[in-house]
């Protein structure tokens, strides 16, 4: 399939845009088995896949005169997990369906709302946006979606990740039974093929990922450093590829501020994108990247999701990722488009394993390596100057005349001299790393604990992942109750039925009370038990596998401060073990009173039991027969 085939009036805009052949999604969509049907597309980030749906849906799209015919309602609508991704959908669409006379609108938390709905009443054929706004709009009557025609959900897994399911899924409720829907996902977890089966009919199931995770694009390196030196390395990194573009991704908003405010100090063009920024500020940072104002951009993951810079060469994970899938969408930013990228994990030494195990899971060879030393950039500077002093030029007579006085006045290799000295006076200069040998290591696991958390007391709440504890609201939680803040807390274990977190010895004390006295302050039982663990939480984890510890089970999955303080574990051993037993019970009670064994799984009004009954054959040792 190519682009010949499409209306004439894509294909011309596909041309002017330099687009000759289509990739393997765009050959998939629109190929004629794919034509009018419900589509579930897996594709790599960067494999064109905003196009792809654009070409997919003009069938809908597009009359017999090749033009999007007017109307009051939306056409097709394109929901998108953030603000950068929607309004870089937007700016596709605005060229591939600009010759067609199609109007699109697009609506993003950040921006004026009221404007917004202007758009909206002003009949917009296309409208793009994010679940939060959509659904907003749609509450209020500005989205009226009765002649929507094709709905599109990109990156559905990122949506569903971040807790946009209700959302969706008010949106979709909303649009009309004939409408056609893809899908583009990533990966393909089980949430999206629930949704996928409760909105989609006779959906066509394309994949065009293949056995390897990682772009064959980009090359993936793996920086082994010693924890304490990450900025230094990220400063030669960066001095050592000089890349046109490059983003640095961190984990969280403060690691973001602190490296921005590093790297600017240290002279390079940098600017941040995290959630802290409001909409103005980031299209501000987006601009100055496009117009090359910018090199550097220091980025969360959410914040960079729908980035797309032609001139991005470097991917930089200063942080390691979370899991395989945050690595594929973070280095996905480059590599695009057929260009060739590269993208360096930065690997403290105690995390190597971990890094491995990753990247085998994802099916990513990297090239791993030491961090670049001042003698490495040194000799790239001289590279890079030689072919930039070299190649050919035009001189205007001005200069001639100047460069002929100087040559008067200075010998030529003091000239060239000078001409190095200017050149490099401009760049950062780089920094010393201390080598990667076993004494190194060594010394780079003992360093466990930030300064101020060499003796550290272990605190014990409650919760744990079973109950979606999660260190967003667990840090805040700890503050609140301890009276302490969050540079006071040490590290965070969250365990499955529990989780521990460090508090420095000199302050236990003052934070055990404070929890008492918030406690005592409270009508309400409390919430969330704490207290003060004599054991860490490997000591308990080894406990626990043991069957020292009983795993109590969370009260009803109501809420996470749901769960009650736990009695004393061998107190209720005791108390357990001292209980009649079920049958127990039954044959002390009154015949009449007795209550007949059901097997596991029976429904009430169901058939009687009956031995060999399928329902109990799960258990070992074969049926069992009633009591």
């Amino acid at each position: 399939m190519n682009f010949s085939e499409l209306p004439p009036i894509l294909g011309e805009a596909l041309a002017e845009r330099g687009y000759d052949t289509p990739t393997e999604v765009q050959s998939a969509v629109i190929a004629p088995e794919a034509s009018g049907r419900d589509l579930v597309v897996s594709a790599q980030t960067g494999s064109g896949k905003t196009v792809a749906f654009g070409l997919a849906m003009a069938e809908q799209m597009l009359a017999a005169d090749g033009k999007v015919p007017f109307g009051v309602a939306p056409l097709a609508l394109v929901i998108a997990p953030t603000r950068e991704l929607a309004l870089q959908v937007s700016r596709e669409l605005i060229w591939l369906y600009g010759k067609a006379g199609a109007r699109i609108a697009t609506c993003v938390g950040g921006m004026d709302a009221s404007k917004e709905r202007r758009n909206l009443r002003g009949g917009a054929q296309i409208v793009v946006g994010t679940p939060g706004r959509l659904r907003d709009h749609l509450e209020r009557g500005a989205l009226d979606l009765s002649a929507l025609k094709v709905a599109v959900l990109d990156e559905a897994d990122e949506m569903l990740d971040m807790g946009f399911r209700e959302d969706l899924e008010e949106i979709l409720d909303a649009t009309p039974e004939g409408r056609r829907t893809l899908l583009f996902s990533a990966t393909m977890p089980k949430p999206i093929v629930a949704l996928a089966k409760r909105y989609q009919q006779d959906a066509l199931r394309i994949s065009t990922v293949g056995d390897t995770r990682g772009h064959g694009d980009i090359e993936y390196q793996a920086v082994t450093i010693a924890p304490s030196e990450i900025e230094s390395a990220v400063v030669n990194l960066l001095r050592f590829h000089e890349a046109e573009t490059a983003i640095l991704f961190c984990a969280t908003r403060d690691a973001v501020r602190r490296l921005h405010a590093t790297l600017q100090e240290r002279g390079f063009a940098v600017v941040a994108l995290s959630g802290e920024h409001s909409q103005s500020e980031r299209n501000q940072a987006m601009q100055a990247l496009r117009d090359r104002r910018a090199r550097v951009c220091v980025a969360t993951d959410v914040a960079a999701r729908g980035i797309d810079l032609p001139s991005l060469s470097l991917v930089i994970h200063v942080e390691v990722p979370r899991d395989a899938e945050t690595l594929q969408h973070r280095s996905g930013r480059t590599g695009r488009a057929g260009k060739k990228g590269t993208a360096v994990i930065l690997v403290p030494f105690p995390r190597r394993r971990r890094v491995e195990a990753m990247l085998r899971g994802a099916k990513i060879e990297a090239r791993w390596t030491d961090a670049p030393s001042p003698k490495d950039i040194r000799k790239q500077d001289r590279e890079r100057l030689l072919e930039t002093l070299l190649a050919p030029v035009e001189i205007e007579d001005e200069d001639r005349a100047l460069a002929k006085t100087l040559m008067e006045q200075k010998s030529a290799e003091d000239i060239a001299a000078m001409l190095v000295q200017a050149h490099r006076s401009k760049m950062p200069q780089p920094e010393e790393l201390m080598e990667n040998t076993p004494e190194a290591r060594k010394a780079a696991q003992k360093e466990k604990h930030r300064p101020g958390f060499e003796d550290t007391v272990w605190f014990r709440m409650d919760i744990g992942r079973r109950h979606n504890a999660d260190p967003r609201w667990i840090l805040p939680l700890i503050c609140r109750r301890g009276h302490v803040t969050r540079n006071e807390i040490g590290a965070i274990r969250i365990g499955g039925e529990e989780t521990f977190f460090q508090i420095p010895s000199a302050i236990a004390a003052k934070v055990e009370d404070a929890i008492e006295r918030t406690f005592a302050s409270e009508d309400q039982e409390r919430p969330v038990f704490i207290e003060r663990s004599a054991e860490g939480p490997r000591m308990q984890a080894r406990e626990n596998r043991k069957g020292g510890r009983h795993e109590g089970r969370h009260d009803g999955g109501r809420k996470p401060f749901a769960g009650k303080p736990r009695r004393d574990n061998a107190a209720g051993r005791a108390e357990r073990s001292e209980r009649p037993g079920k049958r127990e019970r039954d044959a002390d009670a009154p015949r009449g009173e007795r209550k007949a064994f059901k097997p596991k799984g029976a429904k009430p009004g169901g058939k009687p039991f009956k031995p060999g009954n399928k329902k109990s054959a799960h258990r070992k040792g074969g049926p069992r027969k009633p009591g």
